[in-house]
């Protein structure tokens, strides 16, 4: 089959999830409302194209919050901080607007709520990412990271009775069908594990990666649209892989190489939680360009899920029916 005889299967949902609709909003209206500078601790959300769009209206990112002023504002970004970091600003009096996505915040909760208990925590998640060092960060001497199933048959915890005074916690972003993997590990190993009441993996991300798997069962070739520092992105590109379909990840249309479509007779697209759709319309357009011309929907189910504004910038919002987030429909 030649390449204008090409079909791309739409992967739905896809992109942007409530969290990062709402992140995003967050650092928006405060430039609005505030004025530039506006200060944000790493990068709101891991994608490039939205960094440096909100970095030309004002915003500035930053590593540490030191490199704050004494009278700016800082925003912490949808990954979350550690109480470390709130406890610095707070010292040195600067205000704070929190973006952390809720189900973030959500995990923190728990992290503390296991570490009252008196409990050793496990936290599967990756070294090194934003999310996994605040986390960390709400129980630093009782929690041990896990990233693979290899480290979950090496755990070694103190107790004796191991089981019975064990936790788990999930990075939000990982694979579901990995996550499962070292679970199992987990629970065989220490059956009385103690599991959260609620899957710690999001539901934007369990959706995307379903909808990934109901794509690349046609598809020969994935193109995931995302950054190479999201979690999320990555973690679709490894799910396409998994069903046996080739996947790459691009950041931009541009990055469509021809030579992937070569025999391909179904290429299958999808965006990770933190890409917006004009990047998605872009790759579309590059793909149009090169043949692909029949674009089917392959939505598998809606999202209508939206989060509250923080109470910090609602104060300050007029009218009041401004008060809640948009959806991230």
């Amino acid at each position: 089959m030649t390449s204008h005889e090409t079909r791309v299967l739409l992967a739905g949902p896809r992109g942007f999830c409530a969290g990062v609709d709402r992140a995003i909003e967050i650092v928006e209206l405060a430039l609005e409302l505030y004025g530039p500078p506006v200060y944000v601790r790493h990068e709101i959300v891991h994608n490039r194209h939205v960094v440096e769009t909100l970095r030309g209206k004002g915003a500035r990112f930053i590593s540490e919050i030191a490199e704050v002023p004494d009278d700016g504002l800082v925003i912490f970004s949808a990954h979350g901080v550690s109480p470390e970091i709130r406890r610095e600003a707070a010292v040195r009096g600067l205000r704070t607007i929190d973006a952390t996505c809720p189900l973030v915040t959500k995990v923190h909760m728990e992290a503390l709520r296991f570490a009252r208990d008196g409990r050793e925590i496990v936290l599967i998640g990756h070294r090194g990412h934003v999310e996994v060092e605040g986390t960390l960060g709400h129980a630093p001497d009782r929690m041990h990271l896990v990233e693979t199933v290899e480290d979950a048959e090496q755990l070694s915890v103190c107790e004796p009775d191991a089981g019975r005074g064990l936790a788990v916690l999930t990075q939000t972003t990982l694979s579901v069908d990995d996550t499962r993997d070292i679970l199992n590990v987990l629970r065989r190993r220490f059956p009385e594990i103690r599991v959260p009441a609620k899957d710690d993996i999001c539901y934007a991300t369990q959706n995307r990666q379903n909808a990934v798997k109901s794509i690349a069962a046609e598809a020969e070739l994935v193109l995931v649209v995302g950054a190479p520092t999201s979690s999320n992105s990555n973690r679709l590109v490894e799910v396409a892989r998994s069903a046996g379909a080739r996947s790459e990840l691009v950041e931009h249309a541009d990055a469509i190489r021809p030579a992937w479509l070569g025999g391909v007779r179904v290429v299958g697209v999808t965006a990770g939680a933190s890409t917006p759709e004009t990047l998605v319309q872009g790759v579309l357009e590059r793909l149009r360009a090169l043949g692909c011309t029949h674009i089917e929907d392959a939505s598998i189910v809606g999202e209508s899920v939206s989060f509250a504004l923080p109470a910090e910038l609602k104060r300050d919002l007029v009218p009041e029916s401004a008060i809640t987030s948009r959806s991230s429909d």
